[in-house]
């Protein structure tokens, strides 16, 4: 099983671990409120290296990209990145990820740990005719995350470059502490901050320079934070048996010529579920499997929930049925044979002040 660079580091920081996606990673290092807390009120370091990274290369990389991806990647500028998926011929969800453009003709593309060899499989099978180059560097790029309102902070001394210039959803090469660097600003946690990949060597480099400007954060506070920003993960809300249409990414194909993968069986579709956001006044949280009902109709199912932290009271996203998934209406959820209140509501849950 694969480890991070990092591994030792949290082995003395006494983390707890948990397999993720064939990787052993740091679950929490205490307590995982404490470190969900810190990203919200000032900053967070997380060690992502189990997360995946492909990079194409070449003259057609753009147009290659346009036909894996359901979304349009040729007109992504230069130091941009942009969110989209990978579907199978029948449209179904193999992975959502994301594609940075680091110069004309090469890009970085960075899969979920768990979907890596998948998206790895299709990248290669759909490359015959295309002028591009693909490497797998999963295992030898490391990657840092410095998450919440004190990230620029954190970094801003750190690199020879203007990470403070950078949008959101985009990307530079700069350098950190003389270790060659892409800085991303592009989080998972519904805050702002920025992921530095490194060579795997140089990740340890990375980790120390940041780390005394943060508290070490493992997966479980990674999860709840980005509950609470509602956004999806795969093997959750996202699966090969949706589509990008259920999962509300119809606008990333909406409007694209090109062909992709896919595209036969997305265009025109109409949603058969969607991806709803549920919250309660009662401290019962729901989990992954529970029913969702109106009355005795059964209109779906609970993919992801949890207490929030950060607002008190419990949080869920579920799969429900299109017509029934009306903001304000008054749901039940069974939980462990006993139902309760709860109401479909707006997502995100949390939305940071400056956003």
């Amino acid at each position: 099983m694969p480890q991070s660079p990092l591994q030792a580091t949290h082995e003395k920081l006494g983390a707890s671990f948990t397999d993720f996606g064939g990787w052993t990673m740091p679950l929490k290092y205490g307590s995982e409120l404490e470190e969900h807390r810190a990203v919200r009120g000032s900053v967070g370091i997380f060690d992502l290296s189990h997360m995946g990274e492909i990079e194409v290369t070449g003259p057609d990389a753009a147009a290659f990209l346009d036909y894996t991806l359901i979304s349009a990647i040729s007109p992504l500028k230069v130091g941009k990145a942009k969110y989209s998926m990978i579907v199978d011929d029948n449209g179904g969800i193999l992975d959502d990820l994301i594609t940075y453009r680091l110069a004309e003709d090469r890009f970085l593309v960075v899969p979920n740990a768990a979907n890596t060899t998948v998206v790895w499989d299709a990248f290669e099978a759909r490359a015959g005719g295309f002028d591009v180059e693909l490497r797998n560097r999963s295992e030898d790029i490391g990657l840092v995350a410095v998450q919440g309102p004190g990230a620029l902070a954190v970094i801003e001394p750190l690199v020879d470059g203007s990470p403070g210039d950078l949008a959101y959803y985009s990307a530079a090469e700069m350098t950190l502490d003389g270790v060659d660097v892409i800085v991303a600003r592009t989080g998972y946690t519904g805050e702002d901050g920025f992921e530095l990949f490194a060579a795997a060597a140089d990740t340890q480099k990375v980790w120390d320079a940041v780390i005394g400007g943060g508290t070490p954060c493992g997966l479980a506070a990674r999860d709840s934070l980005r509950l609470e920003a509602a956004m999806p993960l795969y093997g959750h809300e996202l699966n090969a048996e949706i589509t990008p249409v259920e999962a509300g990414m119809g606008r990333a194909f909406a409007n694209k010529e090109a062909d992709f993968v896919g595209k036969d069986a997305l265009v025109g579709r109409e949603a058969t579920v969607v991806i709803a956001g549920l919250v309660s006044e009662q401290r019962r949280a729901a989990r992954e499997g529970s029913e969702v009902y109106i009355g005795e109709e059964r209109i779906g199912t609970v993919t992801s929930g949890q207490p929030s932290p950060t607002l008190g009271h419990p949080v869920a996203l579920a799969h429900l049925d299109p017509s029934r998934a009306e903001v304000g209406t008054e749901v039940e959820i069974d939980i462990r044979g006993r139902r309760y209140p709860f109401t479909i509501s707006e997502t995100p849950f949390y939305k940071r002040k400056d956003s």
